[in-house]
């Protein structure tokens, strides 16, 4: 049986920076596999360094190479670590292209094969509240905390 990877957040953070920075998977990988910060120096910016990650991974228990080869689930997702992952994951600017609201995000637009990954990353204390087609062939989601 295949057993879901599940990151922090901090890490989930972290590795779609990483990506977004414009090194490939490949790249990363080697990074995690040789533990080698300096690999990763491309993707740093404030508020983004790498000093912890590999360390904060083994600490908890994080296969960061499975879950950038197979995927992974957000153990859990706070207001603003979620905004940032989608800021992250998607490019997108938190002021122009979703609104941020307390245990809310709305009017947040993604393609189907983003909405595919959002479904299998985000957090079982979120979800997918609403989803709207747009006349683009796009989806409008918002987002909410699970039972509220």
């Amino acid at each position: 049986m295949n057993q879901e990877v599940k990151l922090s957040q901090y890490t989930a953070i972290l590795l779609e920076n990483a990506r977004r920075s414009g090194l490939t998977n490949e790249e990363i990988v080697e990074a995690v596999q040789a533990e080698n910060t300096e690999l990763l120096k491309a993707a740093e910016r404030p508020h983004y360094t790498y000093e912890s990650f590999f360390s904060y991974a083994k600490e908890h228990g994080e296969d960061i190479e499975k879950a950038i080869k197979e995927g992974y689930r957000i153990t859990f997702n706070t207001n603003n670590g979620l905004k940032n992952w989608i800021v992250a994951t998607f490019q997108l600017d938190p002021d122009k292209d979703f609104t941020l609201g307390e245990g809310r995000i709305e009017g947040l637009v993604l393609s189907e094969p983003q909405v595919e990954k959002l479904e299998h990353t985000l957090a079982f204390n979120w979800e997918i509240k609403e989803i709207r087609q747009t006349a683009d062939g796009r989806k409008q989601l918002t987002l909410g905390i699970r039972g509220q």
